[in-house]
Formats: structure tokens, sequence, C-alpha cells
């Protein structure tokens, strides 16, 4: 297959993704993923698909995306890259797959037991709209050449180990963090919220940490994120927030509370479902220094107006670019490597 045809073959999914008249399709799909996991509701499940279709997959993007690069219509060597997939939040496997196929290369797909409906749902329409894609799923990477593999930081040190003689790329746990300034209005904070209760704060593209300056005041951050809290009536949501908030107050420790989301200051970067760490910095440099201390732990900043250096926008967490690429490693780049 060409190049172009690939393309096409993605664009197409992009379009029936967004056509209403396979809505009651698409929310079979998004019904289904939330029996297989709880916390895919069916909105953030449709959430999801609706940002691939919009971030992914047009014609424009994925020609402005794969024009970057010079990729051949079949690569001097064609290799099966094996992709074992998170399931942390819907569909996030998709954009490796996305990648792989696009490369040239066979995508060998292990897709996560608490994602595979959705994914296989995905997988099953591509191959519909164009049967010569290279796709294939299995449950072991044995004979695979090279892999791409996302997971918790003790499986990473396992698939290092396991993959050591194999071209790969292994990702570990990592997490977003916001950088707020006092010159924040109250659509700023709305977006803030959603980078952070958007899937329930389970991605890594998800906001858990927060640098404010010092003596910092959250009563408007509160106020603005009041929209939210339907978050609270999801039975896990709520089961998370009740065991921290009770285990705070039996230790006594401070922290503030708006009934569905908790700050408690904390130099740690990943904090608990539910609840936001919090630390102060001085100035502009101390911050700069916080963060390249930590850069290695950080997937993405946000900032309003994106004002702090190589951030988003408040709101823009969920929405990276085709060429966002996760762990800041270039995986296209990669693939052409091999």
């Amino acid at each position: 297959m060409t190049l172009q045809a690939r393309i096409k073959a993605f664009a197409e999914l992009g379009r029936f993704l967004k056509d209403e008249n396979n809505r009651s399709e698409i929310e079979l799909w998004a019904d289904k993923a939330s029996h297989q996991n709880n916390w895919f509701t069916i909105d953030n499940t449709l959430k999801a698909l609706n940002s691939i279709a919009e971030y992914f997959l047009t014609e424009e993007l994925l020609t402005q995306w794969t024009d970057l690069y010079e990729i051949q219509d079949t690569p001097n060597t064609v290799n099966s890259v094996g992709v074992i997939m998170a399931g942390n939040i819907p569909a996030v496997g998709f954009h490796d797959l996305l990648t792989i196929v696009l490369s040239g290369h066979v995508c060998v797909a292990k897709v996560s037991s608490q994602d595979s409906y959705l994914m296989l749902a995905l997988i099953e329409k591509l191959l519909e709209i164009e049967p010569n894609l290279e796709i294939r799923l299995t449950e072991k990477m044995n004979e695979v050449d090279a892999l791409i593999a996302t997971g918790s930081d003790n499986s990473a040190r396992y698939f290092e180990y396991y993959f050591r003689n194999k071209p790969h790329i292994i990702r570990q746990n990592r997490t977003s963090i916001a950088i707020l300034n006092g010159e924040e209005t109250e659509q700023d904070f709305l977006n803030l919220g959603n980078d952070i209760t958007d899937y329930f704060g389970l991605g890594c593209r998800n906001i858990s940490k927060m640098y404010v300056p010092a003596d910092y005041d959250f009563t408007k951050f509160y106020d603005s994120i009041e929209p939210l809290g339907d978050i609270f009536y999801h039975n896990k949501y709520k089961n998370n927030y009740d065991y921290n908030k009770s285990i705070y107050l039996v230790n006594q420790i401070h922290h503030y509370d708006n009934g569905f989301l908790m700050l408690t200051k904390n130099d740690a970067l990943v904090s608990p479902i539910s609840v936001i760490f919090y630390e102060n910095y001085e100035n502009q440099e101390d911050l700069k220094n916080i963060i390249a201390s930590q850069i290695d732990k950080i997937q993405c900043l946000v900032s309003k107006n994106g004002w702090f250096d190589g951030s988003f926008n408040f709101g823009d967490a969920q929405k990276p670019k085709l060429w966002d690429y996760a762990d800041g490693v270039d995986t296209m780049a990669f693939l052409l490597s091999l």
C-alpha cells in the first residue's frame, strides 16, 4: 500500500466517527466499553473517540504530520513492530497503532484487557475500510522485530530486560502539571478543571500537581470549577474521594476541599484520584529549576495561554497534536530508523 492509501484509510475512519448517521453504532461501542471498564463512562468514551477523529484523523492533519518525515510507500525493511497498549483511558493506544501503520511497518498489537472492546472495534472498522492494512493481534510478543510498550514503572523494568536486544520504546509512569501565576480568569480555571477531571484524572496528560505563587488563594479556582461537580456521582470516583478525605482527616493533614476535589501541599508529582497536590514557588527562575529537576516524570505542562515555556494552554492537555509524542520520544522517527 502507498502512504497516501494508508492516510486515506485513517481519514475515512475519522469521517465514520464524525458522521451522525453512525451515532447509534458508536454509542453501542461506548456502552459496551463502559460495561467492560466502569471508569470508561459513555460520555468519556465518546469524548475520546471525538478527540481522535478531530485531532488525529483528518487527511489534512495526517498529511501535515507525515510531511515532516521521509516516509516511503514501503520501507526497505518491513518490520513487525509490537505495541503493548495501556488501558487507563479509552483508546489510549490508538496513536501508536496509527504511527506504526503509517510508517509502513506491520503493527502487532496487544490490546489492554481494560480497553479491549473499544480498541478491537476501532481495528475492526479500520480493516473493514481497508483490508490491506497491516494490523495483527497477539497475546505474545515473541516474534516481533521491535517494540513499543506502555506500562507502570515495574512493568517497564520487565520490558526493558526482556526486550533488551531489540529496538524499543518503553514508557513509564508520567503525569502532568499546571503552573499558575495569579492572573487566571474564571474561564481559565474552568479549562484547568477539565484538564484535571477529564477521564477522572486517570490519564498521564491529566493534571495531578499545581505550582502556585506563595500565599496563593484557591477560592476563585474552586468557585470556577463548581460546574464540574457531577464527577462526584461516579461511584468509583466517590469511593476514592471518601477514602482520601478520611485519611487526611484522621491524620490531620491540612487540605482544601470543595466537596469533590481536594488540594493538599505535597512535593510529590502524582496525586491520588480526587486529590491535587500543590507547591509554592518564589519566582520564575525558581520555577524553571523545579520543573527541570523533574522533567523526566512530566508528560505535559499547562499554563494560561501557554505562557510558561513548552506548556499548553489550560484546557488543551487532552488535545495533543499528532506530533506531540508521549514522553517526548519521536515515535515516528524511531520507526523510520528501523
